[in-house]
């Protein structure tokens, strides 16, 4: 199994892992919605998927932007930050 993924970078696995973590909840918030049949709990699921999204969100940015941190002026993670927040902000206003 090692030599299976020795080949793709760490990082890159991290955040692909983190993506299978994110679709992994989301699919069981889906069939949960199903087994409940209940729209009040499908919403009170929905708004627990509204924060597990951008903590996911954050969380690979963070692993990614770390990683290539190096390679980028200060501009441009600057740049990068402020997509981030932008993105965030308009998720939540």
């Amino acid at each position: 199994m090692k030599r299976l993924f020795s080949h793709i970078d760490s990082t890159v696995f991290a955040m692909a892992g983190l993506r299978f973590l994110s679709a992994g909840i989301e699919l069981t918030a889906a069939i949960l919605m199903l087994v409940f049949n209940d729209v009040k709990k499908a919403v009170t699921i929905n708004s627990l998927l509204a924060i597990v999204g951008p903590v996911i969100f954050i969380i690979t940015m963070t692993i990614g932007i770390f990683h290539i941190a190096d390679q980028l002026s200060y501009a441009k993670l600057l740049f990068i930050g402020l997509g981030v927040f932008f993105i965030l902000f308009g998720i939540y206003k």
